[in-house]
């Protein structure tokens, strides 16, 4: 068995589970320790080359070629057998599996799971899943693409309507309202409606309302257009990382954290238009300024004021945004239409139809799918249906319920997210750390990049200065993301302290930043929070969907994501508040950095709490 990246800490540990008996579908499942060989679940293994020999293995291995890496791909080759006999091969195979797996008392869902990731696994990282993992990437590019955008016009969008700091917030604020929306609406509506459709219409609506954005002359138009644009991104986060999770083999679960990537390239290309755009077509003088220019909403006739027209880089910049993000639609429904999950279909008793889409990957990898029907029939004839139902009746028989009872079945995936201790300690640890974590990137992403204008203006440096150096800040955290990555299966390190390491760093820039000013701290000190910042998110977006079973994974990232997004609300309106008690026009700068720092350093505490189970096992 490969060693864990928490086996050091799990020697003096109770089994979450008894070896005779299964573990719940209700909870993340452990594989056995390495001196229980005789009662690892099928699940378990992936064997290697020097596996082959073993008969007792013959039926799990048959028509796969292993290579060094422990990966296994189709056998290429002339001689292939006919379809009568590839269909009695794979019902052969099927029955040694369901004898197996019905020993271990799996529900009818689990075992149809196994099936699945056996066949995916066997196809490898194909072109299919690359395409699925590059249009999932780009739903985080515009997860922060977005939300680096609206700390970035905070500035020129203030100075031309004409509001105080005690409302500079209000932007966040609605984003992060529509955010919590969509993350709660649209990772219920992925397990119920299913992955695809939710996949594409995330990005419908964030570019319809987004376009609309460089529009408005006036702040409460503009507020509405953000938060409906907020509940197009905010499923995109829970729902990509559902669907490339589901559809990964097995032996690539570090390109879940390595999604993340997207994000940095995200805020590097919004941080670049707002350079092109912001400095060149902003008022003069420019809200960095000690004497900015007031808005014409605030002046006298007559009086010189920043006024629409001569104020339009922060329109430029929400107009090209907008088109990016219909581009992005175009792709996912016309270039590549991703089918959906098949584990998805499977949970809502459409077999044939999560067959096809598994031949239908195989076929654009250039492979031959041997998952047939008839190995899910002879699962269901197996079947002993007193041993590991379900707990959310998955399969055909959810068709013959009545909508009240498919309703309340659907609010018994709610229950499941506290229906152990340990399924209980989990869900709150992993709620708390979200919600500390959005707190703090969301406090920092709404006004940092105003206070760092703020300080490089009483250093008497441009704003042209000051965009650029938004370049320098943001570029680390694309390695920052890949260290994240790169440490996510490192023994004795892996997800949790990797979490906790990167969210102490963040926390203690923050602080570091508020008690300096110069043009290096002010670069170096930020590059150092967005590096941490996005090693911490790249670990945690991928880790969370490997904690809950499939019927409730779209649920639990969801509901994670919400209660990260609702608190996101709440925090910039507390950092206006101490932000308009500043003596000077720039405010109290030192209090809203405080803030974010503090609850940050929170995450370290939440994150060293979270259960030690080995990861990066089979994902049902």
């Amino acid at each position: 068995m490969p060693e864990s990246p928490y086996d050091d800490e799990r020697d003096d540990e109770e089994p979450l589970f008894a070896s005779n008996s299964p573990p719940p579908i209700n909870a993340p499942l452990d594989p056995p320790d390495d001196d229980d060989d005789a009662s690892i679940p099928l699940m378990y293994l992936h064997p290697g080359p020097d596996d082959k020999d073993d008969p007792s293995l013959q039926p799990l291995m048959a028509d796969v070629d292993y290579k060094s890496a422990g990966g296994i791909q189709p056998t290429p080759g002339a001689g292939r057998p006919s379809d009568d006999d590839e269909a009695d091969a794979g019902a052969a195979r099927a029955a040694s599996l369901t004898e197996a797996l019905h020993a271990e008392g799996f529900s009818l869902f689990e075992k149809k799971c196994v099936l699945i990731n056996r066949e995916i696994d066997a196809m490898g990282m194909g072109r299919y899943q690359w395409y699925v993992w590059s249009l999932c990437g780009f739903g985080y590019f515009l997860d922060l693409l977005w939300a680096m955008a609206f700390g970035l016009v905070l500035g020129p969008v203030q100075q031309e309507f004409g509001f105080g700091n005690d409302q500079s917030g209000n932007i966040s604020t609605s984003f992060s309202a529509g955010l919590t929306a969509g993350a709660f609406v649209w990772g219920v509506l992925a397990d119920i409606v299913g992955r695809q459709w939710a996949f594409n219409l995330t990005v419908l609506i964030a570019s319809i309302f987004g376009i609309c954005l460089g529009a408005p002359s006036s702040y409460s138009p503009f507020l509405v257009l953000t938060a409906f644009t907020g509940f197009g991104i905010g499923g995109n986060i829970p729902i990509d990382t559902t669907i490339t999770l589901e559809f990964l083999p097995q032996n690539k679960r570090f390109l879940l954290a390595l999604l993340s990537i997207f994000q940095p390239l995200g805020v590097l290309i919004c941080s670049a238009l707002a350079y092109a755009y912001i400095p060149k077509h902003s008022c003069t003088p420019n809200f960095a300024d000690p004497d900015p220019l007031p808005s014409c909403r605030n002046s006298a006739p007559g009086v010189e004021c920043c006024s629409k027209s001569n104020n339009m880089g922060w329109r430029y910049l929400m107009f090209t945004l907008g088109a990016m993000t219909i581009s992005l639609f175009f792709i996912r429904t016309v270039v590549f239409r991703m089918k959906e999950s098949p584990k998805f279909l499977v949970y809502r008793g459409q077999d044939e139809k999560a067959v096809e889409v598994i031949r239908h990957i195989a076929k654009v990898n250039g492979q031959e799918s041997k998952l047939r029907l008839e190995s899910f029939e002879m699962l269901e004839s197996e079947h002993d249906q007193h041993s590991g139902t379900s707990a959310l009746g998955g399969g055909k028989s959810q068709r013959d319920l009545s909508l009240g009872k498919k309703v309340g079945l659907e609010f018994q995936r709610y229950k499941l997210l506290f229906s152990s201790r340990e399924m209980t300690r989990l869900t709150i640890l992993v709620w708390l750390t979200y919600i500390m974590d959005y707190w703090g990137f969301t406090v920092a992403g709404t006004y940092l990049p105003k206070i760092i204008a703020v300080k490089n203006g009483s250093l008497n440096l441009s704003l042209d200065f000051t965009y650029r150096s938004y370049l320098l800040i943001y570029f680390p955290g694309i390695f920052g993301v890949a260290l994240g990555a790169l440490l996510y299966n490192v023994p004795h390190v892996g997800r949790k302290w990797t979490m906790a390491l990167s969210a102490g760093l963040m926390g203690a820039s923050i602080f570091i930043f508020a008690s300096v000013n110069s043009e290096a701290s002010n670069i170096g000190l930020n590059a150092m929070e967005y590096f941490f910042q996005s090693m911490f998110n790249a670990v945690l977006y991928g880790w969370t969907p490997e904690a809950f079973p499939a019927p409730v994974r779209g649920t639990a990232c969801g509901v994670a994501s919400f209660w990260g997004r609702l608190f996101s609300i709440v925090s910039p309106l507390i950092a206006q508040s101490l932000y308009a008690k500043g003596a000077s026009g720039g405010g109290d700068i030192n209090a809203v950095l405080y803030l974010a720092g503090g609850v940050t350093l929170g995450c370290v505490i939440s994150v060293a709490l979270l259960p030690n189970r080995r990861l990066g096992t089979q994902s049902m």
